[in-house]
């Protein structure tokens, strides 16, 4: 493995370790969606070496799947196309559902909107309790040998979900949120993966746009904004976070590397992870290339943890955004 691509289990090329996150794309709970500037985003990914772009279902409500099925028309084979399944939604409110006719029906409709006829990486977007993990895992399975799949992961799912999963179906994928602020799944869930060799695909690893280096105390969100309901951008402990982001920006300087840099770079040095890199517009693309061919020293990873013992005293996780079980 060189240290800008990982393979995985069921894929026949090794994709770049940064992928491009597209739930911002979808428009949903972040403004409204652009489309134009969507498909330019794509565009400006592909030409910096980012072969992997993850998506889903409920990221507008399938309009983030269409956006990304119209950018790729053209340039399906320089990509590799994650989505998920496994969340419903009525009235714009997901639940979860990963029933066996829930996930037939969404294959048909996320090939249809990628405009592809095999999706290389499909995850379970939220694990459902009122469905056994062993039905899901076997109805995924049996799209795999229909072809219609080539890899399957899951997300936000336990330890013991995941052995459930691994009894019915290979699994090569695990997606958890995961960056320098959320970091939960070092308790378990990483040795985990490390020791089943599975890949780790780490979502918001810049924190909701915090660790992106641009937030200051005054700035605010409008109330269709996710994080508008995220407690890590409330005062006082906005304030906190921020001041952890000061002591993060000059070890990045160190290096002569930018925040984000950083952050993903961090990342990546805990073991066979992706990072997903959130974008919406071009220019959001540019500093993907520094992640690449550096390291962080183990110096750097004390210094890491001592400014979060020290500037964040209360920390919290992303459970704000778990969907409700279904009724």
């Amino acid at each position: 493995m060189s240290s800008d691509t990982i393979t995985i289990p069921g894929l026949d090329r090794p994709v770049s370790r940064v992928a491009l996150g597209t739930w911002a794309i979808g428009g949903w709970m972040w403004g409204g969606p652009d489309d134009d500037n969507a498909i330019r985003t794509i565009h400006r990914a592909i030409d910096e070496g980012v072969n992997l772009i993850d998506t889903a279902p409920v990221y507008g409500f399938g309009h983030s799947e269409d956006v990304i099925g119209r950018a790729l028309e053209g340039r399906r084979d320089k990509v590799a196309v994650a989505t998920k399944v496994g969340l419903n939604w009525k009235d714009e409110k997901p639940f979860r559902d990963s029933t066996p006719a829930r996930i037939r029906k969404e294959v048909e409709d996320s090939l249809r909107r990628l405009r592809t006829d095999v999706i290389d990486l499909y995850q379970v977007h939220w694990p459902d309790p009122k469905t056994p993990i062993a039905e899901t895992a076997e109805t995924l399975a049996a799209l795999q040998k229909e072809g219609k799949v080539r890899a399957l992961g899951v997300s936000n799912y336990s330890i013991a979900d995941i052995e459930t999963f691994r009894a019915h179906a290979p699994l090569s994928v695990v997606q958890p949120p995961y960056n320098l602020f959320e970091r939960d799944i070092e308790r378990d869930l990483l040795p985990f993966m490390i020791e089943h060799d599975m890949v780790g695909l780490a979502y918001g690893p810049l924190c909701r746009g915090l660790l992106a280096g641009r937030m200051t105390k005054d700035t605010t969100f409008p109330k269709d904004d996710l994080r508008s309901g995220d407690p890590k951008f409330q005062k006082p402990r906005f304030d906190h976070y921020l001041a952890a982001v000061d002591g993060f920006r000059a070890i990045a300087a160190r290096h002569d590397k930018s925040l984000m840099a950083l952050a993903i770079r961090w990342v990546l040095d805990q073991g066979p992870m992706i990072a997903l890199w959130g974008a919406r517009k071009p220019e959001q693309i540019d500093g993907v290339r520094d992640v690449f061919g550096w390291s962080l020293t183990d110096e750097d990873k004390s210094e890491i943890d001592a400014i979060l013992a020290r500037d964040v005293p209360d920390p919290v996780g992303p459970e704000f955004m778990a969907p409700p079980v279904r009724d």
